[in-house]
């Protein structure tokens, strides 16, 4: 996975950069590295999927039985 961002003649070094990691947190570079920075076991990776996927579908239900305000 590779994040490239071709800079332009007329443009900055800052508004360049500021593209660039606009790109990198879009491409959830970040987010990968801080998964990956210590080992999970199996079990405990499957643990918090099971718990997140709870969480959203809470989230769901309570959108649909909650009458919206308007």
């Amino acid at each position: 996975m590779t994040t490239r961002v071709l800079v332009e003649d007329d443009e900055t070094f800052e508004s360049a950069m500021r593209r660039f990691n606009k790109a990198v947190l879009g491409d959830r570079v970040l987010a990968e590295v801080r998964a990956r920075r210590f080992f999970e076991k199996p079990s405990i990776v499957d643990k918090r999927k099971r718990a997140s996927k709870l969480r959203k579908s809470r989230r769901q239900s309570m959108k649909l039985t909650m009458p919206e305000i308007q």
